[in-house]
Formats: structure tokens, C-alpha cells, sequence
């Protein structure tokens, strides 16, 4: 018995250093920094500054285009194809079919099927587009993406398509209720490595929307 309580102790602060590692590194991971607008549950409204990316394009399911675009966006940053420095990691990673506005078409067309999507690394704040450094490989490119007027969700778990269908359709329904229009297709965005447990994980789904008027902010 002595045995048995001696190891779950070890166990115990086993998984107590593991979470306060994970915490340390969640914590020092830059991510984007925004206003928050409107507030309501899981749900925001932010606007966010300009935002430099370095992004690819692949084809295939949204896991797989993922997963395939990961690849040559961290070989960009930790400069395994090219001269110069190192880019620190940012979160979150970021994914949004190449089309015009899919959220005007059933949730289940924008999650699982096949199409081109696009994935994006945010480039740490200190950079601009012109002090990045040249990517070796042509397929990935670097962006300036314009001030945006976000609408966002927020959930944990693992981002599953399913999951991500029923967070995207609440999104919409709170959308409709307030009356505000999508003028892009969604975005996905995660925040977590693979390892991190699912209760753990921050998954956003984010929408561009039209300013509203003046007397609805």
C-alpha cells in the first residue's frame, strides 16, 4: 500500500509539473494582440490592427490541408531552407477555405469536402513584411492582411470537423441574431500544439463582418 501511495504521489506531481510547463509555455507564446468590441459568453466581437502572415496554400480536406501547409510554413520560420534568422513561433495557426463568403452556404460544404485552403502563420509583432526574412521556398508567401472587424467563438476540445460544424453553426445563429453580415469565409484558428489534452485546447472560428452603424456598437 505504501508503495501504491508513493507512486501516485509521483504521478501526481508528475502531471502537476507537466501542466505548470504548459501553462509557462502558453503563457510566453505571442498571439495577436486585439480589442475586444462586444462580449457574450464564448462569443466576441474584436477588431483587430493589421497583421503580417507568411502563408501556402494546399488542397484536400481541411485536416489534411492543415497538416500539409503546417510543413513549409515552419520551415520558413525556423529557417530550414534559407539563410538568415529564426522567427519565433506565434499562435494561432490559421486556416480559411479560398472562397467568397462560406458562410452563406451549408456548414457541412465548408468542412468536408475537398478544396484549395489557405494556412497562416502570423509573423511576430516587431516584424514588417520588408524586415521579414525571403522565403527559399516559392510556395510560401508573405502577407499583409488589413485591420479586421471579427467575429469569434471560442471553445476548447479537439478540433474535430464535427466539432467545428456545431461551433460554426452557433456562430452563424449569433450572428443572425444581431443582425450582422459575414463578408469573408470563416477562419479557423488553433492555438495548441498536437499533445496538448483536448479540455486544454483553444480553438476560435472567426468571421469578418460589415461595420456596423454607429448607434449599433
Amino acid at each position: 500500500m505504501k508503495i501504491i501511495l508513493i507512486i501516485g504521489a509521483a504521478l501526481l506531481a508528475l502531471a502537476v509539473t507537466a501542466l505548470a510547463v504548459f501553462v509557462f509555455i502558453v503563457q510566453n507564446v505571442e498571439t495577436p494582440v486585439y480589442q475586444i468590441v462586444i462580449q457574450e459568453e464564448a462569443f466576441e466581437i474584436r477588431d483587430y490592427p493589421p497583421l503580417v502572415v507568411a502563408e501556402v496554400t494546399r488542397e484536400g480536406t481541411r485536416k489534411a490541408a492543415l497538416r500539409a501547409g503546417f510543413s513549409p510554413l515552419a520551415g520558413y520560420i525556423f529557417a530550414k531552407e534559407r539563410t538568415g534568422e529564426r522567427v519565433a513561433m506565434t499562435a494561432p495557426v490559421i486556416q480559411q477555405r479560398d472562397e467568397s463568403i462560406a458562410m452563406t452556404v451549408p456548414v457541412t460544404q465548408t468542412q468536408n469536402e475537398n478544396g484549395a485552403w489557405t494556412v497562416r502563420f502570423i509573423m511576430p509583432a516587431g516584424y514588417r513584411r520588408d524586415t521579414l526574412p525571403a522565403p527559399a521556398n516559392a510556395e510560401v508567401q508573405l502577407r499583409d492582411l488589413p485591420p479586421r472587424h471579427c467575429a469569434v467563438v471560442r471553445f476548447s476540445g479537439r478540433a474535430t470537423d464535427e466539432l467545428i460544424e456545431t461551433q460554426e453553426l452557433a456562430l452563424r445563429e449569433w450572428l443572425k441574431a444581431r443582425g450582422l453580415n459575414a463578408v469573408a469565409a470563416p477562419i479557423y484558428a488553433y492555438y495548441n500544439d498536437p499533445w496538448t489534452p483536448g479540455f486544454l485546447r483553444r480553438n476560435e472560428i472567426m468571421v469578418d463582418v460589415a461595420l456596423p452603424t454607429q448607434e449599433n456598437r
